[in-house]
């Protein structure tokens, strides 16, 4: 992990970002190779989550690109679940050739910083019900599940919430 740094996405790597962010989705299984619309085209759309949200990028020693996550703030575009006082995390992607390196861990720590500076009292977010390797960084980070906040934004589509309450 010491070769890897998180850092604000600059505008021109948005069409990076959203290329990362799919193709980890993909790999997972979660996005089809076909999703041209709907979900998969939100995770290709970096400029259009940084209009709305804060965009940080891990990066290894040679500033390449190999995570992403968005940083959303309540009652804005891409807010889904999070209420006055936290900050929600989105999308976050990890390079399938980045995996195991501590990214994901390391993207979702910056979060937390985030929403410390934001003064939040807790970070949420909501999680594809079968995205069980996600489920196991957030437990190890100290999240727990909110059920009483899942929710379907489609048929047949469950979203878990996990919540991290952050000290006063």
């Amino acid at each position: 992990m010491g070769d890897i740094r998180i850092r604000a996405a600059r505008a021109g790597e948005w069409a990076e970002i959203g290329e990362l962010t799919l193709a980890a989705y993909q790999a997972d299984g979660f996005v089809g190779a076909e999703e041209e619309d709907g979900y998969g085209a939100q995770l290709r759309d970096a400029a259009r989550r940084a209009e709305h949200a804060e965009l940080l990028v891990a990066v290894g020693a040679d500033d390449r690109i190999v995570g992403s996550v968005a940083v959303v703030l309540p009652g804005t575009r891409f807010a889904e679940i999070s209420r006055e006082g936290e900050v929600e995390f989105r999308m976050l992607a990890v390079a399938p050739s980045a995996r195991g390196r501590g990214v994901g861990a390391l993207l979702a720590q910056a979060v937390i910083e985030r929403g410390l500076e934001h003064g939040a009292s807790r970070i949420v977010l909501c999680s594809l019900d079968l995205m069980h390797t996600a489920h196991r960084l957030y437990e190890r980070l100290g999240f727990r599940r909110l059920p009483e906040r899942d929710w379907e934004p489609a048929p047949g589509v469950r979203l878990l919430t996990f919540g991290l309450d952050l000290a006063a």
